[in-house]
């Protein structure tokens, strides 16, 4: 679906916001201000679509700050990278962002309602690119893998080793851990059978949940 010039006018100006706070590459910086951020985020805050804010969206979860989408999508180090996994869909934001970048986005949401909203807004914006499953993400999703990027969107105690198993050799995972009393973004890399780990920044995301809501 094209973007009205308004909002298109609205969009590049939140990308540029972004690259202030964050350096980013062209093709990050592209995907946000390609990506129509008014159409994942709950009416009453339709107005709030383009502050930096994390927005509440139903179910006790929330549609994550652009920037902290920005940094999560630069993280991955997209370029050269075709096929990603991403685990707790929410609003389809991020899915949305990460759809201009990757060939394939494969995406898990625990909770049922939200992926069926999720699946109406990528229709509504004709995204084909992205394919949707309500499961439990920390299963992943192994009909499809190899991924060569796994991205968690909620925050993460341990990487369970399936999940590892479904990372491509010299793929790289990204992942809210928590480490304490507080939440760190950590980058893993898979090289053969070792994993090496970076920690990044901290940050506040939603926690990872057991099984499966209606």
């Amino acid at each position: 679906m094209e973007m009205d010039r308004i909002t298109a006018t609205k969009t590049a100006r939140l990308a540029h916001e972004c690259h202030q706070r964050f350096s980013l590459s062209e093709d990050v910086k592209n995907a946000i201000a390609n990506t129509n951020r008014e159409m994942f985020v709950p009416s009453g805050f339709k107005h709030s679509a383009y502050k930096l804010d994390a927005l509440p969206m139903g179910a006790a979860q929330w549609i994550s700050s652009p920037l902290t989408v920005a940094k999560m999508s630069e993280y991955l180090e997209p370029k050269g990278a075709d096929r990603v996994l991403e685990l707790g869909c929410g609003s389809g934001y991020q899915a949305a962002v990460l759809s201009h970048m990757f060939r394939g986005v494969f995406t898990i949401e625990r909770i049922e309602s939200l992926m069926l909203e999720a699946k109406q807004r990528f229709k509504k914006l004709k995204i084909h690119n992205i394919h949707t499953r309500t499961d439990d993400g920390q299963n992943g999703w192994s009909q499809y893998a190899p991924y060569d990027r796994i991205l968690f969107s909620a925050t993460a105690k341990e990487i369970p080793a399936k999940i590892f198993d479904q990372l491509s050799d010299k793929g790289i995972l990204v992942a809210p851990m928590q480490k304490g009393n507080k939440q760190i973004i950590v980058r893993f890399r898979k090289n053969g059978s070792r994993i090496s780990k970076e920690e990044l920044e901290d940050c506040d995301f939603v926690p990872v949940l057991d099984g499966v809501q209606k």
